[in-house]
């Protein structure tokens, strides 16, 4: 079962530390990153960039609308995905607590992916039916 791990540190904290303490934070983190390759829980992931460079979207007044910024104003930002591969919530919860961010303050959450297919199975035949008149 797929997994989606959601990466968030507070930015002022990772600002503070040494480019040293950096580096050996990413470099143990990538290093967890190649142990959940080899071990077939890597489903993929990103990091992302600053929430400065984020765009929200949203509908007002009959139309979309655009905010520069992220949709909440919280100390943490999100930073990453993470998708992971784990037998069930229980494994999922065991893997992501070895990750070594933690130890550096980033908090993750876990979240089962959902799984649409049959929803787009049924709405490939609304759609197909409303085509067809």
């Amino acid at each position: 079962m797929k997994y989606i791990c959601l990466g968030y540190y507070e930015k002022a904290k990772h600002e503070a530390m040494t480019e040293g303490e950096q580096h050996a934070m990413f470099d143990a983190c990538f290093e967890y990153d190649d142990h959940l390759r080899a071990n077939g829980h890597w489903g993929g992931g990103e990091a992302l960039q600053p929430t400065e460079t984020a765009l929200t979207l949203h509908w007002k007044n009959g139309k979309v609308a655009t905010t520069d910024g992220p949709y909440a104003e919280t100390k943490e930002q999100l930073g990453g995905i993470l998708v992971l591969e784990a037998r069930d919530m229980n494994y999922a919860v065991q893997l992501i607590s070895q990750h070594p961010a933690l130890k550096y303050g980033s908090i993750f959450e876990i979240r089962p992916a959902a799984d649409l297919n049959e929803m787009m199975k049924a709405s490939e035949q609304r759609r197909r039916k409303d085509t067809s008149r």
